[in-house]
């Protein structure tokens, strides 16, 4: 399969009577070829298709968000009545119910990162497109990690640093010899497992969502061109992609919502000490 092709040409190249037989998908559509190379302050950057989907989602949601905050009037057009339900969502479901009394200053950041992977992801089922970042890891590991740095300098900031640390390596009410057991367990869960898994439970819903979608494509054309019995499992292979493209929709939505109320629960953690 041709790394540097969208999933749907991959559909389309696939042979119809060859030898080779089924050719299955594989790791190259998360790895294509370079459109444009680069050298900055001595950093070499490549930009590949999939750096391009990201800019052309960013800049298709800041320009969604930017007409529907313009001219904002008490009978919304329908174009600010979507962007004010996406954000009321995240401002009343997460910052309120989940930050907290003191987290409605934070339901701008939280909104925009609901807004940014809802974009990214949806870019999985639109066409010529096919395939989220989201989908390849340092993407989701980026989030992840600015997550992380907000809700370390907020406890810092919001407890005191001595205070902060002390109630994550040393919990409250544990007898002292289980510190020799509890306080690594503690460092791991706050300072490695919850970016590393806030991380890749976005991505690999995505990467499994796109390999999923990709396989009953490719295997829809492969059937129906093999020929003999083959072609009667075709259209229960092409049903089978429409069916799991509705099904990603909502993987989309949810992994969205899932990755803020998660960023939400670290920092009503940082905000209120823990007890």
């Amino acid at each position: 399969m041709t790394s540097s092709a969208p999933a749907l040409g991959n559909v389309l190249a696939v042979e119809s009577g060859g030898d080779s037989g089924f050719q299955a998908p594989g790791l190259g559509e998360f790895y294509p070829e370079p459109i444009a190379n680069f050298s900055l302050l001595g950093v070499d950057f490549e930009i590949t298709r999939i750096t391009l989907i990201l800019w052309i989602a960013t800049l298709a949601i800041a320009t969604f968000l930017y007409l529907a905050s313009r001219n904002a009037k008490i009978v919304p057009s329908k174009l600010q009545f979507f962007g004010e339900s996406g954000y009321s969502l995240i401002r009343d479901g997460v910052a309120r119910d989940v930050v907290g009394p003191r987290g409605l200053p934070f339901a701008p950041f939280l909104a925009a990162l609901f807004f940014f992977i809802l974009a990214n992801n949806l870019m999985a089922i639109i066409p010529f497109a096919q395939i989220s970042p989201m989908s390849k890891f340092a993407f989701p590991l980026v989030l992840a990690a600015i997550c992380w740095v907000l809700y370390i300098y907020i406890g810092i900031r919001e407890q005191g640093a001595a205070k902060y640390f002390k109630d994550i390596l040393f919990l409250p009410g544990v007898p002292k010899p289980m510190y020799i057991l509890v306080t690594p367990i503690e460092i791991l869960q706050n300072f490695v497992v919850r970016p590393f898994t806030l991380a890749v439970r976005l991505f690999a819903n995505m990467f499994a969502g796109h390999m999923l979608l990709v396989v009953f494509s490719l295997g829809a054309v492969y059937l129906l061109q093999t020929g003999n019995y083959s072609v009667v499992f075709g259209p229960i292979s092409a049903l089978m992609a429409i069916v799991m493209t509705f099904f990603e929709l909502l993987v989309i939505f949810l992994q969205a919502y899932v990755f803020t109320v998660l960023m939400g629960t670290y920092l009503n953690g940082s905000i209120e000490a823990e007890h």
